[in-house]
């Protein structure tokens, strides 16, 4: 029988102070995204936030509008929409905020081998197994609304037919061949949740600053040899970490470089 998520368990499974500032929280069984459904609903207040989740995504998205794949109840299909009462600092690295977030509760929860590939990419040793989507809906007024979804696979064993699980990015992964004793799916929903939330809290207070340790801890390309794809053109060389404000150093042969926005490659 599949493990189906279940509204009233992952309600009671948040902490006391997620759960008061939750203004909505929905479980379909199946919706084209959940970033899609939660960026034509109503704005959170700020401070506020409103949760989407899907046992099965008919038009799943990631970055650059990649589609993503995963089959019914084998994985987490989750959005977030969070309203900041003005627009923070180091604003373009609230993705890697979220994903420092996501990691370390996903290490907490007894993941083995969790990493963070720039910018966007959750990886255990050289598989995909999830990815963070942030969209920004426009502002009526001087605040923010944020939509953070979040893409993981879970189980395979729960899978109908695991050739549809596909990635971009090469092979792909689940947290349950990673971990001796797997949560249940509400149960990992819940400490997303509870993980996005308090993301949003901190970044809201002082940007990308509380997060950047973390993401150095779990960072997955770190001294490995890789070429980013730009617009207009493909620069290789070795990843040194992210700098204070979240953008790709690349050491090259011309010298350090900062990548702020591109395309992750391996390979000749």
């Amino acid at each position: 029988m599949k493990n189906l998520l279940d509204a009233d368990r992952i309600l009671h499974s948040l902490a006391d102070v997620t759960r008061a500032h939750l203004e909505d929280l929905e479980v379909f069984a199946e919706t084209e995204s959940t970033n899609t459904y939660l960026l034509g609903q109503p704005v959170p207040a700020p401070g506020r936030f409103r949760v989407a989740l899907a046992e099965h995504q008919s038009a799943g998205r990631g970055r650059l509008n990649r589609s993503w794949h995963s089959t019914p109840s084998s994985g987490i299909c989750l959005s977030v929409s969070y309203t900041f009462a003005s627009r923070p600092q180091d604003f373009s690295s609230l993705t890697l905020a979220i994903g420092a977030n996501v990691a370390d509760v996903l290490d907490r929860l007894g993941i083995r081998g969790i990493g963070l590939k720039w910018p966007n990419d959750i990886v255990i040793d050289d598989g995909k197994v999830g990815g963070i989507l942030t969209e920004v809906l426009p502002a009526p007024s001087e605040g923010v609304t944020v939509v953070a979804g979040i893409g993981l696979n879970v189980d395979f064993r729960c899978a109908d037919d695991i050739d549809k699980i596909s990635s971009n990015t090469g092979r792909v992964t689940d947290l349950a061949s990673c971990c001796d004793e797997l949560p249940g799916r509400s149960v990992i929903s819940a400490r997303l949740i509870d993980c996005v939330f308090d993301a949003m809290l901190q970044f809201s207070a002082d940007g990308f600053a509380p997060f950047i340790d973390m993401w150095q801890r779990f960072d997955w390309l770190r001294g490995q040899h890789i070429r980013i794809e730009l617009t207009d053109e493909l620069v290789p060389g070795v990843a040194q970490g992210i700098d204070v404000d979240g953008t790709l150093i690349l050491k090259t042969e011309t010298g350090r470089r900062r990548i702020v926005s591109g395309s992750v490659l391996f390979g000749a």
